[in-house]
């Protein structure tokens, strides 16, 4: 045990971040460097080494946390990474943008603030990197295997570096001209500076894995070449489809999905434009969907310099403390203020949006919207509260349906879909078609980073045993694991 006294006299202390007026002039990220270093072992000190460590249940990874605490706590970072990189590729990954499942189910969170386990394990992984302690991990031998790997998200890279790291030459291909997948385009760089995602892809390139970007499988080459060339095809395709909202003037101009619009800020960062296309600058901004995808627009809005920004929400207002129904160890809906949130903007609940309304040019003007309540299973309109608010620019942030390897990639591999329309799999993340496997959103549907990773690591160990018989490489779940949340 770290501190046995810990969780008692040592109060929970976070990163501290950035004063607002300060961060939204540029992009970096919204934490203040290095501020978790005078505090963070004492933080993690607070872990109480618990007889039955719930925060393992909580994390798909089953990241060792009582024992990275306790190295932590003791400072002992070179203890403390190799602990971390046993069951986690990517650490500065979660540790930025994971919504801390396994905070949620700490046993101190039963009545008190659980252990920060977030800044912890991101303070472990930043200290190694500064100290050389990340380097590549080159195979002894080549097995004389070959891989595709299809998607360069997390699980995508996560299947890649396993499998690389087994002797097997392995090539990953993205669509994008970038490696990173949603990682890169999806996720605004005050979140995560793109440099963490540069400098594992040249420790990937230093281990042996092969990247190929701007490479759009099933168009730029077919699944059945790729089967024709690769031992055995890992499908990493992430969850792009979003949901649309068919309501009337939906085709007016300025009215776009999220990932229409994120990517175009990040490119803006990587030095593409000068200026994105698409620009919140001087609009009236309205974000339709209340998750983290609505909160990242809401952040690049308040950087563009929009006018003001509104952000909608079907579901009525989350409370502050966990609803009876969702106990302890499950990860509550609780009402959250992200970095995003606390730089401004108006937040409005139970409202569904019946139509956006334009100029004589065809763009959008105004959003009307309608009060709703939640009755006998379906969202019910309020009469006579019908209002508009103005919209210069919207963006629908309201979840995926899917990955769009449905739209001819499954039919050329000749794979088969579930009830969900994600590509199936049994036990061991196989297809129906031999040597064809599937990990992250594309068999498991939109889902949390964590479990895209432990997918990627859980798939390669799978497909390992198929070219060699047997694998060292751990797996740490099946695809029938569910998290603990409601």
């Amino acid at each position: 045990m770290a501190d046995p006294k810990g969780f008692l006299t040592t109060p929970k202390q976070l990163a501290e971040r950035r004063p607002v007026d300060v961060r939204i002039r540029d992009w970096n990220e919204v934490y203040v460097e290095r501020s978790l270093l005078p505090i963070i072992t004492k933080q993690a000190g607070r872990c109480m080494d618990c007889g039955i460590p719930f925060c393992h249940n909580g994390c798909p990874l089953g990241n060792l946390i009582p024992e990275w605490n306790d190295l932590a706590y003791r400072d002992d970072w070179s203890g403390a990474i190799e602990r971390l990189h046993a069951t986690n590729n990517f650490p500065e990954f979660t540790g930025r943008l994971c919504p801390a499942p396994c905070e949620s189910a700490c046993v101190l969170g039963i009545n008190q603030d659980a252990v920060t386990i977030k800044n912890v394990e991101v303070t472990i992984i930043d200290k190694a990197w500064d100290r050389g302690g990340v380097t590549p991990q080159v195979p002894e031998r080549l097995s004389g295997k070959t891989v595709a790997v299809i998607g360069s998200g997390p699980a995508g890279l996560a299947a890649a570096q396993q499998l690389t790291r087994a002797g097997h030459t392995v090539v990953v291909y993205e669509r994008a001209d970038r490696i990173g997948g949603l990682l890169r385009y999806g996720i605004p760089e005050f979140k995560m500076e793109k440099r963490h995602i540069n400098r594992r892809v040249e420790q990937m390139r230093a281990e042996g894995t092969r990247f190929r970007t701007g490479v759009h499988v099933g168009e730029d080459i077919t699944g059945q070449q790729l089967r024709e060339r690769f031992d055995a095809v890992v499908v990493a395709a992430g969850a792009t489809t979003a949901r649309d909202l068919p309501v009337p003037g939906r085709e007016l101009k300025g009215v776009h999905q999220a990932m229409e619009y994120l990517p175009l800020a990040n490119k803006v960062q990587e030095g593409d434009f000068v200026e994105p296309p698409i620009s919140a600058k001087g609009k009236h901004v309205v974000v339709i969907g209340g998750g983290d995808t609505g909160a990242d627009c809401v952040g690049t809005a308040h950087r563009q310099g929009a006018a003001s920004v509104t952000q909608l929400e079907i579901m009525p207002r989350p409370g502050e403390e966990r609803p009876a129904g969702q106990p302890w160890p499950t990860m509550p809906m609780t009402y959250k203020v992200t970095s995003a949130h606390e730089e401004g903007g108006e937040r409005i609940y139970s409202v569904s949006t019946t139509h956006f309304s334009g100029d004589e040019e065809g763009n959008v003007q105004e959003l009307h919207l309608v009060e709703v309540e939640f009755k006998d299973g379906k969202f019910e309109q309020v009469p006579g509260s019908e209002r508009a608010i103005p919209a210069q620019l919207v963006t629908l942030a309201m979840g995926f349906t899917g990955t769009d390897v449905r739209n001819g990639l499954v039919e050329q591999l000749g794979v088969d879909l579930d009830a969900r329309g994600n590509v199936s799999r049994d036990a061991k993340f196989a297809t129906n078609v031999d040597g064809v496997y599937v990990c992250g959103d594309a068999g498991r549907g939109q889902s949390l980073i964590v479990w895209a990773i432990a997918e990627g690591r859980s798939a390669a160990a799978a497909v390992d045993t198929y070219l060699g018989g047997k694998t060292p490489l751990p797996a740490p779940i099946r695809p029938t694991d569910r998290p603990l949340v409601v």
